[in-house]
């Protein structure tokens, strides 16, 4: 009997039955759903934000980075919350700290 089945058979309780402990095993499922979700979703999004955002503080004057919008450049001036960055002939731009995508140095992964 598959899982569709049991629920379209299951019965129902009557007036003045108790109900057979169905709420406490949806609370264990419904915690279990919520510690999955946390596990494989939540918490490793929250390493990889705290990664860049580390990337991102260590960043110094002399670096090479490509932009979220893929511009390469090298890094002239760290300021608060942005950085001034020296593109192809000697082209100056200024662009945020969260613009930082990545380090062109950093070897590449390869996902299957």
């Amino acid at each position: 009997m598959n899982f569709l089945q049991f629920l379209l058979f299951a019965k129902p309780a009557q007036d003045g039955e108790a109900a057979g402990g169905g709420g406490m095993s949806m609370l264990l499922m419904l915690g279990a759903i919520i510690l999955v979700f946390y596990f494989f979703m939540i918490r490793p999004q929250q390493k990889k934000q705290k990664q860049m955002q580390n990337f991102r503080d260590t960043l110094k004057r002399g670096d090479k980075i490509v932009t979220i919008g893929g511009i390469h450049g090298k890094i002239t001036d760290v300021q608060e919350g942005t950085f001034i960055i020296e593109v192809e002939d000697g082209t100056k731009l200024r662009i945020e700290k969260a613009a930082v995508a990545i380090d062109p140095n950093a070897p590449a992964t390869k996902k299957d």
